[in-house]
């Protein structure tokens, strides 16, 4: 077991970097490694491993959980035709046709035609978002629409899991399931609503208190594991304990460090939940029908493309339409995991789930493909037309705003002058008394590490007009700097330091906006000698 251990951890990296250097997702590789370390050493049979099924699962519990932060009310609200219209819209009309297909024209029985529209019908949240935003398109009208589908289809994901373990049920007695379930969620949601409303809050506070990264990382770890047995011991599916904790912890002002902090257990997890799908695919089996699995795949991407574009045709322009319906024609990572449950409960026979699991990845490796040249095939389509808003954005979102990173009262001073002015800044604090302060003054801040890259991407710092970091630990200030020039170029960062030394330090990083507090002291106090 050992040997198989260091040999997957080996093949991943490589094919990883591989697949990286083609700009391909890291899911692929994944998928990939699973695939070759079963034929490798013949474990096709592993995948039944109870132990590495149970920890590949906690992949896609981590998954949730982080969407259940992201879960917000008034950002539904902004974005309710978006998804709850066209989301709800695309959900339906794709299922429904792809059930009547394949119940009717390819007489499935009806369980697999139900399991198999349920699949198809989802997107591809974590490649397309992860694209969308690292080419700067989240904010154009066709990454809104797309958001918002991409929405509905993980709240969706709830009830899918939940029908799914209903139709697993060995109970015959439906009302007398329904009855269990009806209690059980009463109480798991009683007990969590009461945890989050009377001891979340002082439990933060305690952890953060103690000034440890490690604790706080262990209580987020320990919310989002306990929440999921939690939920599973009253009968329902790890991920939907860990989407009710996320959505708890989203109410409280922790919410952006926990993401930060629970991103890297998410993405390890998941690539294990996606090794042991790699390790299920019947490569001789698959080769033998691959023009069946081609059509199949230009079958479900044509049907999904048509379907969005006709959904946001109605209130939309004919390019914004296109480029959505291009951005969401593949099948997501959450068909992968619904796949898997309905395989093991015995709801769907292997054959299928071979065929729609090499239909995915392949649809996934088609993605990032697409969305690079989104324009230029949006062109093929359509010439000669108005282009649509480039800068077009939400107007709750941050845009050209301040970042301060410290607000100690060189950052107060600061925000002042551009609260004067009329100008927007949001401040970022990690010290858990600062902040309660920055709360009671009313300014616009939220808690967490800007260490964090996650953190800084919340503040939306890709398009802030300055970041002025003033960190007074000077090991910390060198490592905020690093990551801030990540993100925005060197002329829109001020620095603040209290030494010579300490801007000869930061220098180095090719930053010259730097501030030395003893220089500006010493030129105030000059000019009163004289």
């Amino acid at each position: 077991m050992l040997t198989i251990i260091v040999t997957t951890l080996l093949a991943s990296l490589i094919i990883n970097i591989l697949v990286k250097k083609i700009h391909l997702p890291t899911i692929i590789g994944y998928i990939l490694t699973g695939t070759a370390i079963a034929y490798g050493f013949h474990l096709n049979e592993a995948v039944s491993n109870h132990n590495l099924k149970e920890i590949a699962e906690f992949g896609v519990v981590f998954l949730m959980f982080t969407i259940g932060l992201e879960f917000s009310i008034s950002h539904l609200k902004r974005m309710r035709n978006e998804v709850f219209v066209a989301g709800s819209l695309q959900i339906i009309i794709t299922s429904s046709i792809v059930y009547l297909i394949s119940y009717y024209l390819f007489e499935l029985d009806q369980n697999s035609s139900f399991i198999i529209s349920l699949v198809i019908a989802l997107s591809s949240t974590a490649i397309v978002l992860k694209i969308l935003n690292e080419n700067g398109e989240i904010n154009r009208r066709h990454g809104q629409r797309s958001l918002g589908i991409l929405i509905m289809q993980d709240i969706a994901v709830i009830p899918i899991l939940l029908v799914i373990g209903f139709m697993s049920s060995k109970s015959g007695n439906i009302s007398t399931v329904l009855m269990e379930m009806a209690i059980s969620a009463i109480i798991l949601l009683s007990i969590l609503w009461v945890f989050s409303k009377y001891l979340l809050e002082p439990f933060f506070t305690q952890i953060i208190k103690t000034n440890s990264d490690e604790l706080f990382v262990g209580s987020v770890l320990f919310l989002a594991i306990g929440a999921s047995y939690a939920a599973h011991s009253f009968g329902f599916s790890y991920s939907l304990g860990a989407f009710i904790a996320g959505m708890l912890i989203a109410e409280t002002k922790y919410k952006y460090q926990a993401e930060a902090d629970l991103i890297p257990f998410r993405d390890l997890l998941l690539g294990i939940f996606f090794i042991t799908v790699g390790m299920q695919i019947d490569v001789f089996s698959l080769i033998s029908q691959i023009s069946f699995i081609l059509l199949l795949l230009i079958g479900v991407m044509t049907l999904k493309f048509i379907i969005i574009f006709l959904i946001l045709r109605f209130n939309e322009s004919k390019r914004v339409s296109l480029k959505t319906a291009l951005s969401l024609l593949q099948i997501g990572e959450f068909s992968l995991a619904i796949l898997e449950l309905a395989r093991s409960n015995d709801l769907i026979p292997q054959a299928y789930s071979q065929l729609l699991i090499a239909t995915i990845v392949l649809s996934m490796i088609a993605t990032p493909i697409i969305l690079k040249h989104l324009t230029q095939l949006t062109d093929m389509f359509i010439k000669n037309e108005e282009t649509e808003p480039e800068n077009l954005i939400d107007s709750d979102d941050m845009y050209d705003h301040t970042i301060i990173l410290g607000f100690g009262e060189f950052g107060r001073n600061v925000a002042r002058v551009l609260k004067e002015r009329g100008e927007f800044y949001l401040a970022i604090e990690n010290n858990l008394n600062t902040f309660h302060e920055i709360q009671r003054m009313g300014e616009p801040a939220f808690f967490g590490n800007a260490i964090k890259k996650e953190v800084l991407k919340k503040a939306n710092i890709q398009h802030a007009k300055y970041v002025i970091i003033a960190i007074d630990n000077p090991s910390k200030l060198y490592h905020v700097c690093q990551i801030v020039q990540q993100f925005i170029d060197n002329s829109k960062i001020i620095v603040k330091v209290h030494s010579i030394h300490e801007k000869n330090i930061i220098a180095e990083l090719g930053i010259t906006n730097i501030m030395v507090e003893n220089e500006i002291m010493s030129e105030q106090v000059s000019g009163l000698i004289r």
